[in-house]
């Protein structure tokens, strides 16, 4: 179903890419631990026009890395100027 609706945002016609969002839970890498004041996991947000999908990960290039978000760690998907929430992770 994820999957599904990320494919849809991006390909759809009838949806704009830039207008969607994706916040997801980031993994700080004990480089960028510094950046982050220490913490090891926060909330991410990246828009959805500079996604792409492979298998079941979202990549998207930050700084010319590439990085590879699976889709269990997609907590929302929302249209940002509506601010309507399209997807929200089900907590167990």
């Amino acid at each position: 179903m994820l999957k599904e609706l990320i494919n849809k945002i991006i390909w759809h016609p009838d949806y704009d890419s830039k207008d969607y969002e994706i916040v997801y839970l980031h993994r700080v890498s004990d480089s960028e631990r510094e950046d982050y004041k220490g913490q090891s996991i926060l909330n991410k947000i990246i828009t959805m026009d500079k996604i792409s999908i492979e298998d079941s990960f979202i990549v998207y290039n930050v700084n010319n890395q590439i990085r590879h978000i699976p889709f269990h760690r997609i907590l929302e998907i929302r249209n940002k100027k509506t601010g309507e929430i399209l997807y929200k992770k089900v907590k167990r």
